[in-house]
């Protein structure tokens, strides 16, 4: 359990009842997604994916479940810090553009079993790109904030990518 984060219901009503006299706290994080969409273990695979219009360049409604691994750096043996579960689906008839919902999940350190929630719109061809924070678990209840994504790697053969965050993060302690 997170920073000794007390959970239930009883534990969530104490928490929102000390909620006026908390301490806003900005944390700041820097992560790595690895998305694997090719070979044997893929993190990420289609779950829908119309006849019509999911085609090059723009894919529009397709859809794609994912699990990526989060590390420190962009080498894929870098350390591990969780998981980005969630999904991602293509939402523009313009350009490629992505619809992405995922949870950044803790699995290791100082916020183990926490998690925060990101929903927005990715351009994948633009440099960078800013999606909210909505909202958390754990030590990040009612978090909020801003992650900067920016795809530092992409292949296009396979449609691997290692897309680096730099994420602001508000919560209450």
């Amino acid at each position: 359990m997170a920073q000794c984060v007390e959970l239930g219901p009883k534990a969530v009503e104490e928490w929102f009842e000390k909620l006026p006299h908390a301490k806003q706290k900005l944390t700041k994080f820097h992560l790595y997604y690895h998305d694997v969409v090719s070979g044997k273990n893929p993190t990420a695979i289609t779950i829908a994916q119309p006849n019509t219009t999911a085609k090059p360049p723009i894919y529009f409604g397709l859809v794609d479940m994912i699990e990526d691994k989060l590390t420190v750096g962009p080498d894929p043996n870098s350390p591990i810090v969780g998981r980005a579960q969630g999904f991602y689906g293509s939402a523009d008839q313009n350009e490629f553009s992505l619809l992405m919902t995922l949870n950044f999940v803790f699995t290791s350190g100082e916020y183990n079993g926490s998690t925060f929630s990101m929903l927005g719109r990715n351009p994948l061809f633009h440099q960078y790109c800013e999606m909210p924070i909505i909202g958390g678990s754990g030590v990040f209840r009612l978090a909020q904030g801003i992650a900067t994504a920016n795809t530092c790697w992409f292949n296009t053969t396979s449609g691997d990518a290692v897309v680096e965050y730099h994420i602001m993060l508000l919560y209450y302690e």
